[in-house]
């Protein structure tokens, strides 16, 4: 399979090994280059779940749909150098965060990419309200 990727992944490098080496290695070897936690995950094998995902994105990358969005709630799926150049829409508990997969994402999980959670901002106190009164526990 070979994906025309932009001159700069061309440029990229995981480990010492180009984009195009890493895609065209066998699972066991890129497994190697892996952190400690993504190998050990890849070594115990794909789950059902990330079994169907990973069918689901080689069948698409058979019949050139790079550009389709694949959406999943699968945020526990580590990036392969295989998933470079497809578009992703991972569930983040409210809504799908879609976002493109680049070489610096390789190693990484779905699910770093889709936060869960919003910054807080605390609104001001009410009307009539002193600055004191905003730290008073309510009486229940």
């Amino acid at each position: 399979m070979s994906i025309e990727y932009p001159s700069e992944w061309k440029k990229f490098k995981y480990r010492g090994k180009t984009l195009d080496e890493l895609v065209n290695m066998p699972m066991d070897e890129f497994i190697k280059l892996l952190p400690a936690r993504q190998r050990r995950s890849l070594v115990r094998g794909f789950s059902d779940r990330q079994r169907r995902l990973l069918e689901k994105i080689r069948k698409y990358l058979r019949e050139g749909k790079y550009n389709k969005v694949i959406k999943t709630h699968v945020r526990d799926m580590i990036i392969l150098p295989e998933m470079v150049g497809l578009k992703f829409a991972v569930y983040n508990g409210k809504e799908f965060v879609e976002f493109q997969v680049t070489p610096e994402m390789i190693g990484h999980y779905l699910g770093e990419f889709s936060i869960t959670t919003k910054k807080v901002e605390h609104g001001e106190p009410g009307l009539k309200a002193t600055r004191s009164s905003l730290f008073l526990a309510m009486k229940g």
